[in-house]
């Protein structure tokens, strides 16, 4: 009866010890999570009058774009601890116009895509980000937005796209159409992207970003520093295709990206 009683306050113990490290991790998810958009708002509070300068005219555009890259990704990403990593088997060539594509699991990809191009670049993306504080101020003045409930607004990207594009800039789009859920590897891609760089003649270039679901997922209790880390797979050359290769070409991109992040996978989990 006594060993069982002190067996039974072993086990006590034990349990007590699992919830108070849990309680203390859960704590430190918490506090990473808050200095995330604290790093996110203090820079653009700070250049506030400077950004809404350059974001007042699409010809000041590549001004804004430099401080978003060279400044505000920089402050998050270190800030974070998530210090970027970028291999590239074959290099972007300055003053020319690309569509840029990758997966998508966090919102660090942001930041990660502005620290893998120097080529300024205007961003596709969802409306509904515009509801985020200080954040969302910015990005309906300097993003394409679309509504991909709505015809008109999805018609209405390819032009929007076609004036920024004839400045000089590239194109970025997450071609999943949003974050999927975290047991999936890579969601189905849209077309968007594909149709689009076929009709503006330009580049389609893959990338893998490997490590947002570890650095900072979309669930909540998660996420911590570390490297972040992103390929830039070779080049897809549109100039010969016509749309309805789209398809074609939007399975083969993602067919790159899914065999990376598979051989990723493997890799890790054999490591000891």
């Amino acid at each position: 009866m006594k060993i069982t009683l002190k067996e039974d306050g072993m086990t006590r113990s034990i349990l007590i010890f699992g919830a108070m490290l849990r309680f203390i991790k859960n704590i430190g998810h918490t506090v990473y999570r808050v200095w995330f958009y604290i790093l996110v708002a203090v820079p653009i509070l700070i250049m506030f009058p400077i950004l809404v300068v350059f974001s007042f005219s699409e010809k000041t555009y590549p001004q804004f774009f430099w401080l978003a890259r060279n400044i505000w990704a920089n402050v998050i990403l270190y800030g974070m601890g998530c210090l970027p990593k970028i291999h590239r088997e074959q290099p972007l060539e300055k003053g020319k116009s690309y569509m840029l594509v990758a997966n998508h699991t966090s919102m660090l990809d942001i930041m990660l895509m502005l620290r893998v191009s120097s080529n300024p670049f205007v961003f596709v993306g969802k409306k509904e980000l515009v509801k985020i504080p200080v954040f969302g101020f910015f990005y309906k003045r300097v993003c394409i937005m679309v509504d991909r409930g709505d015809t008109r607004s999805r018609t209405g990207v390819y032009r929007r796209a076609q004036r920024r594009l004839n400045q000089g800039l590239s194109i970025c789009i997450f071609p999943e159409g949003g974050v999927p859920e975290e047991e999936v590897l890579l969601d189905d891609f849209k077309d968007g992207a594909f149709k689009m760089a076929i009709a503006h003649n330009i580049p389609v270039v893959p990338m893998t970003f490997y490590d947002g679901k570890k650095r900072f997922s979309f669930t909540f209790l998660s996420g911590g520093p570390g490297r972040l880390r992103a390929r830039v797979h070779r080049f897809f050359d549109t100039s010969a295709q016509t749309e309805e290769d789209k398809s074609k070409l939007r399975e083969s991109v993602r067919e790159v990206i899914l065999t990376e992040l598979r051989s990723f996978v493997k890799t890790t989990s054999t490591l000891p």
